[in-house]
This record gives C-alpha cells, sequence and structure tokens, in this order.
C-alpha cells in the first residue's frame, strides 16, 4: 500500500483529487477524513495542511506527496521531486504600493518586507546582496503596506487581482511554482511498483489534454496533400469506404493548432469532420 500526502482543501486539493479520478482512482471526498483508502487501487491518501506536506514525505510518514513548488521550497525537506505535474501554477512576487517608482531591486535595500515565504525572499535577497528587513506573516500579507507594518510584500501571485484590490504593483518575479510529486528516498520496491503504475496513469491523463480525435472522409485524389497537413502522433489512420473514389481519416490533433487546421482540411475536399474529446492516451 502507497501512501500519498495531499493538501487538505484549497485549489491544490480540486486539482489533485482531478488528477486522481481522471486517473481512475476513486478516493470518496465525501467521506474525508485525516486517512482515506482507494476503493479499486492501492492508495492512502492522507490529508494534510500544505505546509506539512514536504516533512511528512521526508520523514516516511507519507511515502509520496503532491504540493507546491513553492512550499517545497520553503521548507528544505530531504525529499526527491518525482514528477512535475503541470498544474496549480502560480508564481512568488515581490509587490510594492502603486504611487512609488521603482527603479529596480536596490529600491528594496532596508525596506520592510512582509512574507509567509522568508526562506525563499531571504535566500534571493542574499544571492542579489540586497539587505532587506523581513516580517514574517502568517494570513493576509498583502494589506502590510496598507496598514503601514512593510513597504513591500512577497507572496503568492496567480492572477494578480488581489495586488489590484489593495493598491499594489507586481515589480519582481522571483519564482514560478508548480505542483510536484515529491517521494521519500526510502520506498521498497512493492511501493515503486505501484508509484510507477500510477505514473503511467498520470502520464496517459496529461498526453490526453489539449488534444482531439478528428475524423473526416476525403477524397482519394487529394489524401497526400490531406495527410501533408495532418500532424498525427505517427501517421494518420486511412480507412477505405465503399465510394471507391473516397477514405475515410481518423488522427489527433493539438487544440493549439486545430482551427487553422481544420480550414486547410475543408480547403482540400474533407468533408463530414467529426471531432471528440479524448480522456485518455497511451502513448
Amino acid at each position: 500500500m502507497l501512501r500519498i500526502a495531499v493538501q487538505s482543501k484549497g485549489r491544490l486539493y480540486d486539482d489533485t483529487m482531478s488528477l486522481l479520478e481522471e486517473a481512475d482512482i476513486k478516493v470518496n471526498p465525501s467521506k474525508r477524513t485525516l486517512l482515506v483508502q482507494s476503493t479499486n487501487f492501492p492508495l492512502e491518501v492522507l490529508f494534510l495542511r500544505d505546509d506539512d506536506i514536504p516533512q511528512s514525505v521526508a520523514s516516511g510518514v507519507a511515502d509520496i506527496g503532491i504540493v507546491g513548488e513553492n512550499e517545497f521550497e520553503e521548507r528544505q525537506e530531504d525529499a526527491q521531486v518525482i514528477d512535475r505535474l503541470g498544474f496549480s501554477k502560480c508564481r512568488l512576487s515581490l509587490a510594492i504600493p502603486k504611487g512609488i517608482n521603482y527603479p529596480g531591486l536596490e529600491w528594496f535595500d532596508g525596506k520592510k518586507i512582509a512574507t509567509s515565504y522568508p526562506g525563499i525572499l531571504r535566500r534571493f535577497m542574499t544571492k542579489n546582496n540586497i539587505k532587506a528587513d523581513i516580517h514574517v506573516i502568517t494570513g493576509s500579507v498583502e494589506i502590510s503596506p496598507g496598514i503601514g507594518l512593510a513597504d513591500a510584500i512577497f507572496d503568492i501571485v496567480s492572477s494578480g487581482s488581489t495586488l489590484v484590490h489593495n493598491n499594489l504593483k507586481e515589480v519582481e518575479v522571483v519564482m514560478h511554482s508548480e505542483a510536484l510529486l515529491i517521494g521519500n528516498w526510502r520506498m521498497d520496491e512493492e511501493k515503486h511498483d505501484i508509484l510507477n503504475e500510477m505514473l503511467f496513469r498520470f502520464e496517459a491523463v496529461r498526453s490526453a489534454q489539449d488534444k482531439k480525435y478528428v475524423m473526416m472522409n476525403a477524397p482519394k485524389d487529394k489524401l497526400k496533400e490531406i495527410t501533408e497537413v495532418l500532424p498525427g502522433i505517427k501517421s494518420p489512420t486511412i480507412i477505405p469506404l465503399s465510394d471507391p473514389n473516397w477514405c475515410a481519416i481518423h488522427t489527433v490533433l493539438d487544440e493549439k493548432h486545430f482551427w487553422e487546421i481544420v480550414n486547410k482540411l475543408k480547403e482540400l475536399g474533407a468533408q463530414g469532420i467529426l471531432v471528440s474529446p479524448i480522456e485518455k492516451m497511451i502513448l
């Protein structure tokens, strides 16, 4: 049995539960307690505060954990990064009041900075030879300049709306963060086997993201031009039809280039173009 530490609430919790569900690992959130066992996979889910996850994995309380890169970097615990999961993205940035002219990093020399991430901020300031007064705050860091507690803040930024509401502007991005899958260094072979199966499922889910399965009928005399337009994983599937002058083509397209390619297909005579979402894709 493999044990995974997961954030107990918030955006990272929602994204993690979605990933497990898409990987067909069933965990019943309605019965969520501190420890829940999957009903169809050898996995126990341990729900913790996000800042407790790195230590729980490093100490072996949990075998693996899904945690924000920002928390992992802040805690500096001895655990391995197994995979970058690509969701719950944000950045850690320095922000100052809007009305202040910002000449560069030297502005922070001697200033008071409020943050919940003193470790990351201290390392950044040391690297750039800036001596700042760091005030550690748990909670609403963004209100600190407005009440005179600090000159600036160092905090998580996603959309930037919180900064705008507090009359602040982002001036320096210190690090980008996303969800990480971290692991204990001392897992046994059985747990590694379970982990590899889980990673295989995660990769199948990720491979299907932003992909569309496309089917169409195409004139055979345009087949060469049409297949040159299609970027398929290897090559498109060609299926003969009862009409000897036509064939069916099946392929996978990246959603980012979908409309551009479909317009070219129509110009080349493709008809009856059907598009379906892909749930999982095994490469």
